[in-house]
């Protein structure tokens, strides 16, 4: 059985916390800021956790 590869573009997006879970940056930050409300805009910029759903999926993307 060959080596199993890392999702390259889930690599850049996820990072594996001490404890095993993974951290995510959030959504909807990149543009069209102007109208969203500041307080909105200041937890955007704030990393969170990958919900208990999707954790199987991003834990088989990386491998290593």
């Amino acid at each position: 059985m060959p080596k199993m590869k890392t999702h390259r573009g889930a690599a850049k997006r996820f990072k594996k916390t001490g404890s095993g879970k993974y951290k995510r940056s959030r959504a909807y930050a990149s543009h069209i800021l102007e109208k969203k409300a500041p307080k909105r805009k200041r937890r955007l910029r704030k990393s969170t956790l990958v919900s208990a759903a999707e954790i199987k999926r991003v834990a088989r993307m990386l491998p290593y």
